[in-house]
């Protein structure tokens, strides 16, 4: 925010340590059967099937959304048809004198990372750990010598490498509920850092997903969604639960949040993500706050609530209260817990679109790396 708006102080207003929703009993409830697929179980790809070629979104979203469910997913196509080789699947040729062995070439190139992986992370705003655990993943997975022997092509080779490094870093993120996920720009940085790094040409990286979208995409079947569903459980509590605790028990939150606001020297802009803006519209309904100048709400369901009923201080058709300061809501099209709030309430709230560049869940938490969701709100400031 300091880039948009070096003179504004930030201040927190964290609940859910002491307020967020718990499963009481450890998880008892969901019938856990399985976690997270590497590459499909033993490194085959039986967990996946190919229904045809990419229709998606020209930014590879598409391919994204799969690798995430499934980071190796790839490499494993690649390694399963042997598409690329030099001799066709089942096929044998001469290497050159001195070339690494097909199995040891893609070792080979992840070796190239070696002290760069830090600086690599913090240039795209992942966080270091998660993406030096992925290189750890990958050197370690049995599907590497599949795909160094089917992909001779050393550039898209990098590319599949890159590509799955990024995916099992950001698939780690999602599984531990990460308040903040990269935007597709700084996704696609990270790879076309990681690529290069392996010899990649940058020039080349448009070509590179452009081969990948022209492969079939990968769908998980739902067999293994539920396979899944102890990471899926997971990765959606508490942010689920915590809707729930919410609309039955609401008045600690909404409390937690007016004590911050009477903290502050006015004019408070109060900025709301999720179920915060939830919080933030239904705190700011029921009780008027002078020193409040603006309510932003960003990838929040609080129109949704509103329209169905559900929303506890303000029932539809009930128009806004008088004294509600002037409420930015920033949404995104690909997530789908953001919703809009003009057209339910016309000349009360202004709606702003962004791109995060990710598929759902991940374009959920992506809008806080994305410079759009700063600038618009850095233009309401009051």
């Amino acid at each position: 925010m300091r880039q948009f708006a070096p003179d504004v102080r930030t201040a927190s207003c964290y609940w859910g340590g002491e307020l967020g929703a718990r499963l009481g009993a450890g998880g008892l409830s969901v019938p856990y059967t399985g976690g997270r697929s590497r590459g499909g179980p033993d490194g085959e790809i039986g967990t996946a099937e190919a229904i045809g070629t990419a229709d998606g979104p020209a930014d590879g979203t598409e391919l994204w959304a799969d690798l995430y469910r499934d980071p190796l997913a790839e490499l494993a196509a690649a390694a399963g048809s042997g598409a690329g080789s030099a001799s066709g699947p089942g096929g044998s040729a001469e290497l050159p004198l001195g070339a690494a062995l097909p199995a040891e070439r893609p070792r080979a190139l992840l070796c190239a990372l070696d002290g760069h992986v830090g600086d690599i992370a913090r240039g795209a705003g992942l966080p270091a750990p998660y993406l030096a655990a992925a290189v750890t993943e990958l050197a370690a997975s049995a599907v590497l010598s599949g795909a160094g022997a089917a992909v001779p092509d050393e550039e898209e080779l990098a590319r599949l490498l890159a590509r799955a490094l990024v995916a099992v870093a950001l698939a780690a993120l999602l599984d531990a509920d990460a308040p903040v996920v990269p935007d597709g720009a700084a996704r696609d940085a990270a790879v076309a850092a990681l690529a290069a790094r392996m010899g990649a040409r940058p020039e080349g990286s448009e070509r590179g997903l452009g081969a990948a979208l022209a492969r079939p995409v990968l769908r998980i079947a739902s067999h293994q969604v539920v396979r899944r569903r102890r990471a899926l459980t997971e990765a959606a509590h508490p942010a689920a639960a915590d809707v729930m605790l919410y609309l039955a028990h609401g008045e600690p939150l909404r409390r937690r949040l007016r004590e911050a606001v009477e903290e502050l020297e006015p004019p408070v802009v109060v900025i709301g993500h999720s179920l915060g803006g939830i919080i933030a519209l239904d705190a700011l309904i029921a009780s008027p706050s002078p020193r409040v100048a603006l309510l932003v709400t960003v990838g929040s369901q609080a129109p949704f609530l509103y329209e169905s009923g559900a929303l506890p201080g303000l029932v539809h058709p009930e128009p806004l209260p008088e004294h509600l300061p002037d409420w930015l809501n920033v949404y995104d099209r690909r997530d789908l817990l953001g919703y809009v709030g003009a057209p339910l309430f016309p000349g009360r709230v202004t709606d702003v679109e962004v791109d995060n560049r990710q598929p759902f869940p991940a374009a959920h938490s992506a809008y806080w790396t994305n410079p759009a969701v700063y600038r618009a709100i850095a233009a309401r400031l009051p």
